[in-house]
């Protein structure tokens, strides 16, 4: 089957960067699907790993995470799906990735594919809809449905893939006052078509931005990318008690300064279910069958902002150098082989 992987990290306009190749086709394990990708989409864990892991000696590392296709066979002990089911998914971490024609995945991180959606739109969601849906709800508390609050969140970096479903699953699932970080004219407009009640200019200090919004302090804060250049100032930015989660990768992070506020830090990590095989690896199928729900019925849209055409090694390498520029808006989406 095709697919495209990588032999050593290599930056990203070097033609041996990510190759297009021919592999076996994978066979499901008791619990696996075996999916025919039809889509897939393109995150900074992708960037991150290609630039940053080198595969033992030579084999070449699939990357792709984000997943939207059809079962075409599935494991002995499979109950959730059966043969010539749409579904979507994000993977995990320690498996070969989606970046090829047939891709096995642990039925219990699936989740049926929003019907309204092409295969395309749907790849846009699984990895962010995940880590969006586990921040806010699982480490930051945030009551689901809840729609009486005088809280507010900040999402640090609104027009990424996260904060474009972290906006939208917290200003229609919850009563918070939603504002997000963007700097250019263009992220402005779309963490604002996203829904967010406000957006404020990351370039500048938080508080500030804040202040002229008539919000002083914030009960949570999404620490989506540079969280230790924003660190002081998101203690700032925070309400005694209140709590911040974040999702990128820092070499360091002092949460020294943020014992006076009695504040809490939390990590998330999407992977870290199916990396742990923890009890409730399931919860990612129920996260995901909930979103395509919310989007089928009209609550929740995809955030696929542009589809760069063929899943193959020079339009990833394209979508790759596009995250490391820190140009993205939205979800870059591949689709058919």
């Amino acid at each position: 089957m095709k697919a495209i992987g990588f032999y050593k990290p290599l930056p990203i306009d070097d033609a041996q960067s990510l190759v297009d190749i021919e592999i076996a086709r994978p066979e499901p394990g008791p619990r696996d699907l075996l999916v025919k990708v039809e889509a897939v989409s393109v995150n900074p864990v992708d960037v991150k790993l290609r630039a940053g892991t080198t595969p033992p000696a030579g084999t070449a590392r699939l990357l792709g995470f984000d997943a939207a296709g059809t079962v075409v066979a599935v494991g002995s002990e499979v109950r959730l799906f059966r043969t010539g089911d749409t579904v979507f998914y994000a993977g995990a971490i320690d498996r070969p990735g989606t970046n090829a024609e047939f891709h096995t995945v642990d039925e219990r991180i699936v989740g049926r594919k929003p019907a309204s959606l092409s295969f395309a739109e749907a790849a846009a969601l699984p990895l962010t809809s995940l880590t969006a849906w586990e921040l806010l709800f699982d480490r930051l508390g945030v009551p689901y449905g809840r729609k009486t609050t005088d809280d507010a969140l900040l999402i640090v970096n609104g027009a990424g893939g996260v904060g474009s479903i972290l906006i939208q699953i917290a200003r229609r699932l919850t009563g918070l006052t939603v504002i997000a970080t963007a700097s250019r004219p263009e992220t402005t407009a779309w963490a604002t078509e996203m829904g967010a009640h406000h957006v404020i200019d990351h370039r500048r200090p938080l508080n500030e931005g804040l202040k002229e919004i008539g919000i002083p302090a914030v009960r949570y804060v999404a620490g989506l990318t540079a969280s230790d250049h924003h660190r002081l100032a998101i203690v700032e930015a925070l309400a005694p008690q209140g709590a911040l989660a974040l999702i990128d990768d820092p070499a360091t992070f002092d949460i020294a300064p943020f014992k006076r506020k009695s504040l809490a830090v939390h990590w998330e990590l999407m992977f870290t279910r199916s990396l742990f095989a923890t009890p409730d690896i399931a919860g990612q199928h129920r996260i995901l069958s909930e979103v395509s729900a919310l989007v089928d019925s009209g609550v929740l849209r995809t955030t696929l902002r542009d589809n760069y055409g063929a899943i193959n090694a020079a339009t990833l390498k394209r979508a790759h150098a596009t995250l490391e520029a820190g140009r993205g808006i939205g979800k870059v989406v591949l689709s058919g082989f």
